[in-house]
């Protein structure tokens, strides 16, 4: 017959209460951060997408928003179909001044490649949000959303006075280097670490 030994006992005669350890839980790779950072990393490669695609079809024009004949390469002007059509909002003579002109062509288009290539490698994303936001807020101030109809009397077709699709796309370049999404399936944290100190390089 085996003997256990007495349980210790306190001053007061009481016996503590027995420690269990219970394991530690398994880290459910499916959600949370994890999830998170995969998602957002999804979301900076389509946007960096979408704005390196603009690039490419403005410079050699494959035909999808840029005609072959209207491609940077063979002399067309990235700008000057956008901004020459404004007729609304009280930016109109301004944005026809830029039309077409090397120097709005040129910044245009270093802005697409620049934000692009960026925001897919994941670095740089708070300079590309600063530079992306402000050429969104351009080109949502050229379309000024506000108007029912064109400066001819067409209608504009607006289908919110405020919040439209360069918006979002300003909202999303903010969140993105918010979150430094460039950590996930990016360059981020390397970048980081040649930018040192110089956080807003990051």
């Amino acid at each position: 017959m085996s003997i256990q030994p007495d349980a210790k006992k306190t001053t007061s005669g009481q016996v503590p209460a027995q420690r269990t350890t219970e394991p530690a839980p398994i880290p459910d790779f499916a959600t949370g951060p994890a999830l998170a950072g995969k998602s957002l990393a999804a979301l900076r490669v389509a946007t960096g997408f979408v704005f390196l695609w603009a690039f490419l079809d403005k410079l050699f024009g494959w035909g999808y928003a840029t005609p072959s004949k209207g491609a940077w390469i063979n002399g067309g002007s990235p700008t000057k179909g956008f901004l020459s059509s404004v007729h609304v909002g009280p930016f109109q003579s301004m944005f026809h001044s830029w039309a077409g002109t090397w120097w709005a062509d040129t910044l245009f288009m270093l802005g697409l490649a620049g934000i692009g290539i960026a925001v897919i490698a994941g670095v740089g994303l708070r300079l590309s949000a600063a530079a992306g936001t402000l050429m969104m807020l351009m080109m949502w101030a050229a379309e000024w959303p506000f108007a029912l109809s064109t400066s001819t009397g067409e209608a504009t077709h607006s289908t919110n006075p405020i919040i439209d699709y360069h918006i979002i796309y300003a909202l999303v370049l903010i969140a993105l280097a918010a979150a430094a999404a460039g950590n996930t399936w990016g360059l981020g944290r390397r970048w980081a670490a040649i930018t040192g100190d110089h956080t807003w390089l990051r």
